[in-house]
This record gives C-alpha cells, structure tokens and sequence, in this order.
C-alpha cells in the first residue's frame, strides 16, 4: 500500500483568516497535516464500490491533510482541539500531552476542545482500529514544536537578540544572558503574525527533555468532571423544548413492520406522536432498520406506549436463523476443503508421513458490544440544517448518513461529539443518530433517541459466530510437520454489500494470513459461511476467535507432544525473522493498513513478550491440586501481547483467578498509564466474554436481552491481581503500535489453557459456564 506525502505543516493567523471560531483575534493558532492518518473503508473485492467509512481493522484509503488545532490566548491558556472520541481510552489526554510537552506548556493550563465532524476541515475522524496516536505522533509533535519554534522567535525580535539566545520553559520563553522572560500569552499575537517555520526546519524535543510523554503522570484532562458527574455523554444531550423517543425495531434482521396498531399507545400520559420509520433494504449498512417510533416528552412515557403497540411483523429473509443449527452448518463446511488461502510445501505428504496427528475444534459464538451507556444522540432540524450531539466513534460517517437520509448537503449538518460511555466499535455506526435526526424533522423539535438495554442487545452489529478446524502433524521429535486450519464465519462485509460469504482479505489478516509459526507445510482454507444477521466491528475483530482457536491449539499440540508449552510456542516461531507469507492468488495481505518495510510481522517481538511474561509471572513454579498456569500471544494492530492466566478451581466447579500477567510490546509508550489502564480493561473484558459472552438466536431473534442473561463479569469474578509488563523502548522516532484492543485476544485462550492445567479438561468453545463440571453448575467464584 502506498504511503501518503510527508505531514506538512501550516501556520495560520486568526486575524487574517477566521476559519477556526471562538479563537479570540490575535491568538497564536496552529493546525498541521498528517498525512498518515487514514479513514478506514470496506472493500470486499476491488470489484465492488466500497462504502466511504468502516471500522477497525478493515482496508482504508487515505485520507491527507487531517487539522488539528492549537491555540494560545493572550491570558496563556492553550486551547487544543481533539479529532478524537474520548470513550475512556484517554485520547484528549494523550493527544494534548504530546504537543503541550513540544510546546513547552504547563498541563495545569491546557484545556481540550472537542471537535465537530468535519471531514474537509480534519480529515479523518474515525476513533477505531487502535490509530489515535499510531497514526498521529509525529504530527502532533511537530504541530508543538512548530509553535514553539513562533514563540521563542517572537521573544527574539521583541529584545533584538539572535532565537539562538532564547529557550522555551515551562509556559514562558527565557533570555539566558539578561534573564529576561515573557510568558505565552504576553507572545501569542507577536507570534501569530509570524511565517510558518519549514517542517524540516523543526527542531524536536529530546526524549530527555520530555516533561510528560513516557512518564505516564498525567492526569487524565477529563478525569475531575467524570468523577464529580459534570461530563457530558450523550445521553445527557438536552435542548429547551427536547421530545424523547423510543423505537420499536424489526427483531429480525431484514424484517418489517406489516402493520401495527397505536390505539391505547397514543393516549398515554406524556405521548406526543406515534411515528413509523421507513425500513432499509438489505444491505443496512449504517442505516436504521425502521419500525415504529414513540415520541413523548419523557423517556419512561416513550417506553411505556411501546409497550402497548401491537406490531405484526414480517420477519423477512432471517426468519429461520437458528444459532445451534448454524453452528452445524459451519461444523460441515469446515469438514471438507475450502477456499484456498495459503498452501506451503506439502500438507498432504506431511501427514502420511506424520508420527503423530492430532485434531480439534473451536468455537465462538456472537457477541453484543454492551456498553454501559446505550446508543444516544440529540438531533435538532430546523431552518434546514442539522445539528446533532451524539455518543459517536465516527462523527463523519454519522454526518454523512444524516445528510444522506436528510437529503441535505454535508456541509448544512454538525455533528457534536460527546464523551462516550464506552465504544468497542458499536458507536462507529451512526444508525441511532440518523434516527434522531429522521424524527426531529418530522415533529419540527429537537428530538432525543435512547436505546435500551434490550434494544441494544437484541439489535446490535453483532460480533461474527466462528468456527475453527485444526488438524495437526508431528514427526518422531515432536515437532509440527503439517498444518491445516479451516476457518468458518460470516464476514462484516455482509452488512455493507452482497454477501461474500467468506472473511476479507483484512479479516483473514488477523491472525490467519499473518500466521508466524516456521512450519514447513502449511495449509489455510476458508469455506463459506453466509451471514444471517447485522454484523459488525467489535474490539479487535477478528482477532477474538482467530487467537482463541490457534493458541488454545498450540496448547493442545505442546500436550501431545509432551513438551513445555512455553519452549513449543517459542520453538513454533523459529528463528527471529520478518513474517513473509506466500498467499493463494486473489488473497491480499493485510497488515492493519501499515507499510510492511516499518511494521514488519516480527517474531523476534513475539518471542519477546513471551520471555518477558512467562519470567515475570513465573512460568514452571508448583502449583497445588486444582490450580494452573496458562499461555497464549497475539499480534494485533500492529502491536505484539502475551498473557499467563492463574486460575484455582474447586471441586464444585468454581473458578478463582488469583492474578494475570500481560506483556505488551507496544513500541515507545506515550502514555504509559493509559497503556497500563487499557490492558486491564482488556483482562477484565476478555475474561468475561470468555465465562459468559454469547448471544445466541432463535427464529431470527436475539435470545439475549439484557445482563440477566448476556452477562458481564462482576467484581468477585475478577483477577485478584493484574500486572502489566510494558517493554520498554527509549527510541521515540520508532513508529508506534496500536493500544486499545491489542490486549484482548490472547486473554480467552490464556484463560482456558490455565482450566486445562488446572482440572485436565479442554475448553474448546466459548462460553465456558459449566462445561469444567458438567453436573454442577459454575459458581462465583
């Protein structure tokens, strides 16, 4: 994939040029162009016309010159705009951080504003595929050095001595000889009626020179207002005169309304108006699904009239989507040869040649995003414009969709970003914005959507169901001669065009065509698998069951040939080397969207968070009756993890996990802290969908429809222990990795290896529930 230009940067003085408002005449404002940061975009074949946005880890086309901007005013604050969505990953924070240290700012006086969508203006804004920084670090430096740089050449001109003799401090520009200081704000309009300094030209920060970049002391920029309840999400979206709405949406999908009866509804106390939304065709992409709105002047009023609506639905083309009969389905195709994906050597002769065999098989079910705070969005339509304020992960597409469904052109709507109550991919997709803005047009007021718990679990872009097929060779020695995996699940790609009924070439780049393992006869294939719902992104996509199937089975294989699964896993990735795999024709290597030459497929990487995890967890130690340690490693978004799980389970099946160790090699850590943070999460997380994830379907519909039975882990579940084990890189011009989901796929199969160790039972399929003790059912621990 070709790179984009070089990042170039650009100066702009507000009194000249008002393009950024709010930013008071005379200020200092800076915005710069990364040419790195790309959109990401389905194309399923080069064939097909790809939709203009789509989630992590899917192919992207770039997208150049993406602002963002800095101001400082004449009383000293620096103001910095974020591109990002916050939804607890910290990326108002880091993002701040990185250009107030350039800048030489003091943290105590930055402020972050939040960006509207504005593709023209920023470029891309997507907050997904673990890319915030990765894709953005260096730009954002240079935006803080290129304001530095106005800032100590202002203080020059003002005392007529050489810039050579100035040097900035902390929130002041400093002359050594006479001691002479100005602050930012007595330089900033001297500064704006400066020429943009030459990006070559720069002069960066040495790491030793940083105040905030690597330290991880940062407090998080919004951290005092969530604690004392003053953040704003976006299901805290008012407006003077706001209706409030519920929809009652097809429970299958493809289905719709085939008539529906209001009489009752529409007489409730608090009822308004009684709305029915057209349905999209299928393909939905991100287009609301249609049904029949109740609008009232309060949430509780709107829910309560629902549920007096007599819907009669058509259940369409899904009706009959059973998930225990799918399951076989792909169980069958996965029993014979599929879509060649990669074939080295020769399997077939590998296994007539084979001392041992051995075989197994994976699942995982669907699973639901979950987030604590639903889809919400406030639309307001009115003199022909739109303006929305919503929890998204995609604010353009969110503008690009509301536009579509308006008929109005982009640049008469604004979306405003709210913070997020979590995000894991759901909040990319702008459906319940559309139907926000859909309403408010039809009832002439500001009209607030909010989806419950049940609507969210029931209609959500569900994570894909997959099924892995594993067959394995070992020689006399014990080593893996041949391997054949089958992988089967429906592809995201289904959502956005006709269905291509196998994974996409990025899909696939999770975990399958980037496979490490030095084995000489190597044999991938995927068999079909048609999609009978709504499926979409979800935190590390396809890497949750690609990583689950293959590490758990490298267990397997380690056991069978008698071997320490530690020494088999590192003797499996050979000797340190760059990946290069040899794929069929037609399928196209995937590497996150990154150039190969700078994010290589490294194993020298692999091995070393392996090392370093297995050490600083105490990999081989005694453990009592009942207790066990797991492995499993993962490369995702370019960014390299390895987890060893402890686990204690009782006679009565219960399962105690006394602590989890993570490594992550992420390159240089920015933000280290976040880093540590958004490890743990994905242990909690992980553990959780492995106990209890799945979302399972009966007559087309969802069987989940709320924490009574999708659960989440609760806090006596929990690790006792977590430590995070960064590896630690000093060299900040090293590109970066990605953070946000890289840690959750080896957790499941770490989780399961250590059952096994533990009780001698394989876990093979996901939810575990009760299958360690089949007679008794799973407690809390």
């Amino acid at each position: 994939m070709k790179r984009s230009p070089a990042d170039q940067l650009i100066i702009v003085n507000d009194s000249r040029r008002g393009f950024l408002r709010g930013f008071g005449a005379g200020s200092l404002v800076l915005a710069f162009g990364g040419g790195a940061l790309a959109r990401l975009v389905h194309a399923q074949e080069k064939k097909e016309e790809a939709p203009k946005y789509g989630g992590e880890g899917m192919p992207h086309g770039l997208r150049d010159d993406p602002h963002l901007f800095v101001e400082i005013a004449a009383d000293g604050t620096v103001s910095i705009v974020c591109i990002r969505a916050e939804m607890g990953q910290g990326v108002r924070t880091s993002v701040a951080m990185v250009i107030a240290d350039e800048l030489g700012a003091d943290w105590a006086r930055v402020k972050v504003k939040q960006a509207p969508g504005d593709e023209p203006k920023y470029g891309n804004q997507n907050t997904d595929g673990s890319r915030s920084l990765r894709q953005s670090f260096a730009a954002l430096r240079r935006a803080g050095a290129a304001a530095r740089t106005m800032l100590e050449a202002a203080a020059a001109a003002a005392w007529a001595v050489d810039v050579a003799e100035v040097k900035t401090g902390v929130h002041e520009v400093v002359h050594a000889k006479s001691g002479r200081k100005m602050t930012f704000g007595e330089l900033a309009a001297k500064a704006a009626a400066l020429p943009a300094p030459k990006a070559d030209t720069l002069k960066l920060k040495a790491p030793a020179e940083f105040r905030y970049i690597g330290k991880g002391k940062t407090n998080l920029i919004d951290g005092a207002d969530i604690v004392a309840g003053r953040a704003q999400y976006g299901i805290d979206a008012h407006l003077p005169g706001t209706l409030f709405a519920v929809v009652a949406r097809p429970p299958v999908y493809g289905g719709k309304v085939a008539s529906f009866d209001a009489a009752g509804a529409d007489k409730l106390p608090g009822v308004v108006k009684i709305v029915p939304l057209d349905t999209t065709p299928l393909p939905s992409g991100f287009r609301p699904l249609g049904g029949v709105a109740v609008v009232a002047d309060n949430t509780g009023s709107a829910i309560k009239a629902r549920a007096q609506l007599k819907i009669q639905w058509d259940a369409g083309p899904n009706a009959s989507y059973d998930s225990l009969a799918y399951r076989k389905q792909l169980e069958a195709a996965n029993r014979k040869p599929g879509k060649r994906i990669r074939d080295d050597g020769d399997v077939d002769k590998a296994f007539a040649a084979a001392a041992k065999k051995v075989s197994a098989d994976y699942y995982v079910p669907h699973l639901a995003h979950a987030t604590m705070e639903p889809p919400a969005a406030l639309a307001q339509f009115k003199d022909g414009r739109c303006e929305v304020w919503a929890c998204t992960q995609a604010p353009q597409a969110a503008r690009e969709e509301v536009a579509k469904a308006l008929g109005l052109d982009a640049d008469k709507v604004t979306i405003n970003v709210t913070l997020l109550g979590g995000g894991f991919g759901r909040k990319s997709k702008p459906d319940f914005i559309v139907e926000a803005a859909l309403l408010s047009r039809q009832l002439g007021k500001p009209v607030k959507v909010t989806w419950t718990r049940e609507d969210d679990l029931v209609n959500d872009y569900f994570h894909a169901v997959a099924h892995s097929h594993f067959e394995a060779a070992l020689d006399k020695s014990g080593k893996v001669s041949g391997w054949l995996h089958r992988i089967a699940a429906p592809s995201i790609g289904s959502t956005f065009g006709p269905d291509p009924k196998h994974e996409g070439s990025f899909e696939l780049g999770m975990g399958i065509t980037d496979l490490p393992f030095a084995i000489p006869n190597v044999r991938l294939e995927n068999p079909e698998a048609a999609a009978h719902t709504r499926i979409g992104w979800f935190r590390s996509v396809y890497n949750i069951p690609h990583a689950f199937a293959i590490q758990s089975f490298v267990a397997e294989l380690a056991h069978a040939a008698g071997r320490d699964h530690k020494d088999f896993l590192l003797e499996l990735l050979g000797p340190d080397r760059a990946v290069d795999s040899k794929l069929a024709d037609g399928v196209e290597p995937w590497n996150y969207g990154e150039d190969p030459a700078k994010y290589p497929i490294d194993t020298a990487r692999w091995r070393r968070v392996i090392e370093t995890v297995t050490k600083e967890a105490g990999w081989g130690r005694k453990l009592a009756k009942g207790r066990g340690l797991g492995l499993a490693a993962h490369r995702s978004f370019v960014t390299y993890t390895a987890v060893v799980c402890e686990v204690e389970v009782g006679d009565d099946g219960t399962i105690v996990i006394p602590r989890v160790d993570i490594a992550v090699d992420c390159g240089p850590q920015i933000n280290p802290e976040r880093v540590r943070s958004q490890m743990e999460g994905s242990v909690i997380q992980g553990i959780g969908l492995a106990r209890y994830g799945e979302v399972s379907f009966k007559e087309g519909r969802a069987e989940q429809t709320n924490f009574h039975q999708f659960q989440i882990l609760r806090m006596n579940e929990a690790p006792r222990e977590i430590r995070v084990h960064l590896v630690a890189h000093e060299d900040f011009s090293q590109p970066l990795g990605g953070v946000g989901e890289p840690g959750l796929p080896p957790v499941a199969p770490a989780f399961v290896n250590a059952l096994f160790a533990a009780t001698g039972k394989r876990v093979r399929e996901l939810p575990i529930r009760g299958q360690l003790k089949p007679a008794t059912a799973e407690k809390a621990a």
